[in-house]
């Protein structure tokens, strides 16, 4: 079952429509993530997150067990298998109808978390760390969230030099998506990577430019929430980035995402009602 591409995703045998903005909670199963390490490894305390994060309104839950934060070493494969096939089994037996994605650049960690029962790949390097992804992508036949960054989490902080950043990642996603589309994949969400191989002041300029994006006629997702663009703009800490958070998705939706990838499910969905009632949508 496919719908039109730019306003839905087809998962499995659920079809999320995307003609609307929605909201994607971050359940991140590592000690070490910049906001939430070691919050949820434990199966009972991310059981219960995933639960609110369903009922405040997430309409896909995405599960990471490598922390890509900058400066944030490669984890060895057994590692992250370890971090997030469990918790994704109980996920499903618990909310079987829930839509999980799988937040990993390994092709091998990907594989197994959708034979575990994840139905959307999310891919920080876009491909480029695991040259095996857009193969198990084709082979699996399941939406591709498909960022931009340069570099690897290690490095990256190293590598925000561009001489037009808008117009790299344009030709970037250009380039993949149409690789993708040869290979059969369909289903593609682009990230602009916020705070990925970028500073402050260009994460800024890919905020004011997002509707750039629209013209690749894929959805596009929005992954700002309490990232140092925020919170170091404003003095505060992370912890305190809630707001701010909330400013800079609102400034998204209307420059065009159509999914906030978020740590906080319920403001972001106020947040998305109020940016539908403005645009005089009431369903």
């Amino acid at each position: 079952m496919k719908g039109n591409l730019a306003n839905s995703i087809n998962c499995g045998n659920k079809l999320i429509s995307l003609e609307h903005p929605i909201a994607m909670g971050i359940l991140n199963t590592t000690p070490d993530s910049f906001y939430d390490g070691g919050k949820f490894n434990e199966e009972l305390a991310f059981i219960k997150r995933f639960e609110q994060m369903l009922d405040e309104g997430a309409m896909i839950i995405d599960i990471g067990g490598a922390s890509s934060r900058p400066g944030a070493n490669t984890l060895s494969t057994d590692e992250e298998l370890s971090r997030t096939i469990p918790f994704i089994k109980s996920a499903i037996k618990h909310f079987p109808d829930a839509v999980i994605s799988i937040d990993t650049y390994n092709s091998i960690v990907a594989q197994e978390a959708v034979y575990a029962g994840a139905q959307i790949i999310n891919d920080i390097s876009g491909g480029s760390l695991d040259k095996n992804m857009f193969t198990i992508v084709e082979e699996l036949k399941v939406p591709y969230i498909l960022m931009h960054m340069k570099g690897s989490p290690e490095n990256m902080k190293n590598l925000a030099t561009y001489d037009n950043l808008v117009v790299e990642a344009y030709k970037y996603f250009q380039s993949k998506i149409i690789e993708l589309k040869n290979r059969g994949v369909n289903d593609i969400i682009i990230d602009p990577g916020f705070g990925f191989a970028k500073n402050i002041d260009q994460n800024f300029v890919l905020l004011k430019n997002l509707n750039i994006f629209k013209n690749l006629n894929v959805p596009v997702l929005a992954g700002l929430s309490r990232k140092s663009m925020i919170y170091k703009s404003l003095g505060i800490t992370a912890d305190e980035s809630l707001n701010g958070t909330t400013a800079l998705n609102m400034i998204s939706l209307m420059n065009g995402a159509s999914i906030l990838r978020v740590h906080d499910v319920k403001e972001a969905v106020q947040t998305i009602q109020l940016y539908k009632r403005y645009n005089g949508i009431t369903n």
